[in-house]
């Protein structure tokens, strides 16, 4: 974890994320790659920045706050039914919440680059 120390600012446009290709049964169109790294734990909840290359993926989202800092995308929502409920557009800027459990599928048509927020679930006793 790259460490975000008190009063020590960091670039987040400029910290590597190191990807990975997105696996056949999320792959939607084009060679999509995702990464992350964590960069610091406040208050139980993990902050971290995402990133994205172009292609369309679909995922099963966390409960998260992002706020995206580069790139943008359309991100449908979908129901129980697997049809379309809600799309949204995201660029720089767009702060947005997910709740743990969403279906959704993104469409980045070039990179997109985001800092998350992400509720720590606590282990069942």
């Amino acid at each position: 974890m790259t460490r975000l120390e008190p009063f020590q600012p960091v670039d987040v446009t400029a910290l590597h994320v190191a990807g990975t290709h997105v696996s056949d049964d999320l792959r939607l169109e084009g060679e999509p790659s995702t990464g992350f790294i964590d960069v610091a734990v406040v208050g139980g909840a993990t902050v971290g920045i995402w990133e994205m290359t172009a292609g369309s993926m679909r995922d099963i989202e966390a409960d998260e706050v992002f706020v995206v800092v580069s790139g943008d995308a359309t991100v449908e929502l979908i129901g129980e039914d697997g049809q379309v409920t809600r799309t949204i557009e995201l660029r720089a800027g767009s702060l947005c919440r997910l709740e743990t459990g969403m279906l959704t599928r993104w469409h980045v048509p070039v990179a997109l680059r985001k800092v998350y927020i992400l509720r720590d679930i606590e282990p069942e006793p």
